[in-house]
């Protein structure tokens, strides 16, 4: 099968990059940068071009806008609803006149609106309170409208060895402050890049299963599903485990409120995943969040 990602030069597609260099189907890794093929994702025409030329039968998006805070420009609001929404749905078109099959992936932050205090079902009613979210939360409605066979992934606080994260700034900042505060009252759950790319070629094996009798019918399991990895933290918390498994114990880190740390957009206080649909569909094992931190320090050499 020929499967073309999107935002290949991003945290979780550079992940997939990984994870795929076994597998025996064929990999087309886009982005608008240097060093991979090019493909503009909010030019439909260009899409549907690369995915006749290519013969694509599963596009994974890993393309965004996610400066969660610059989202909340004015000047920026048009570009962003084209990244987060028209561009999902561009995707969606192209696989719905190709008998394929998208894969996207979306965030936590669709909900936030409301306060929640058990971990959240995908059948909750999406509550964004900016831009991000709410137009995170357009592009998951305008795929589904297409009839597209598609899984949405939401996620939640990823992190990789690529890229610009959370865990590579609080590395820096716990080696070298004396002193540092951390907001302690936004809880939900880290997600290492790599779990959440084993997990898409989990999704995708299911999908070449049933496809081989069923093509070009429905995916049983089309939907939206909820991934990140086990337990729960703050961000106080996840710094916290980062500096002691780092050793930079040296460090005070201290817990704060959010209004600390004024912003223009108000983020989740708690956007726990449920991730009971995604683990009985396709049978995944989801590693807890402080095993995963540890691999992927290791893989920074970090410890």
């Amino acid at each position: 099968m020929n499967i073309l990602v999107t935002g290949a030069n991003g945290q979780l597609g550079n992940e997939i990059q990984i994870v795929s260099k076994h597998s025996s189907d064929k990999y087309i890794f886009t982005d608008v940068c240097e060093g991979y093929t090019y493909l503009d994702i909010t030019n439909l025409e260009d899409v549907r071009q690369m995915v006749k030329e290519k013969d694509v039968k599963c596009i994974i998006n890993c393309a965004a806008w996610t400066n969660v805070d610059g989202a909340e420009a004015p000047e920026k609001y048009e570009l962003v609803e084209k990244l987060n929404a028209k561009a999902p749905e561009n995707l969606a078109i192209a696989m719905k006149e190709a008998n394929g099959l998208l894969v996207h992936v979306s965030t936590d932050y669709v909900f936030g609106g409301d306060p929640y205090n058990t971990p959240c079902r995908e059948e909750l009613k999406g509550t964004p309170t900016g831009v991000y979210g709410a137009t995170k939360l357009l592009g998951e409605q305008l795929i589904a409208a297409t009839d597209v066979n598609y899984v949405i992934l939401r996620t939640a606080w990823l992190y990789s060895e690529f890229g610009k994260n959370f865990v590579k700034t609080m590395l820096n900042l716990t080696a070298t402050k004396p002193q540092l505060k951390v907001v302690f009252d936004q809880v939900g759950t880290p997600t290492y890049a790599f779990d959440l790319a084993q997990a898409i070629i989990t999704i995708l094996d299911s999908y070449k299963t049933e496809s081989l009798t069923s093509n070009p019918a429905p995916f049983s399991k089309n939907g939206i599903y909820h991934f990140s990895n086990e337990g729960v933290c703050s961000w106080f918390d996840f710094t916290k485990m980062i500096a002691e498994l780092a050793g930079n114990t040296a460090c005070n880190i201290q817990p704060c409120h959010s209004n600390e740390f004024p912003s223009p957009v108000k983020r989740p206080a708690y956007s726990v995943l449920d991730k009971t649909k995604v683990k009985n569909t396709f049978g995944l094992q989801i590693p807890y969040w402080t095993d995963s931190l540890k691999n992927c320090l290791k893989n920074m050499n970090a410890i």
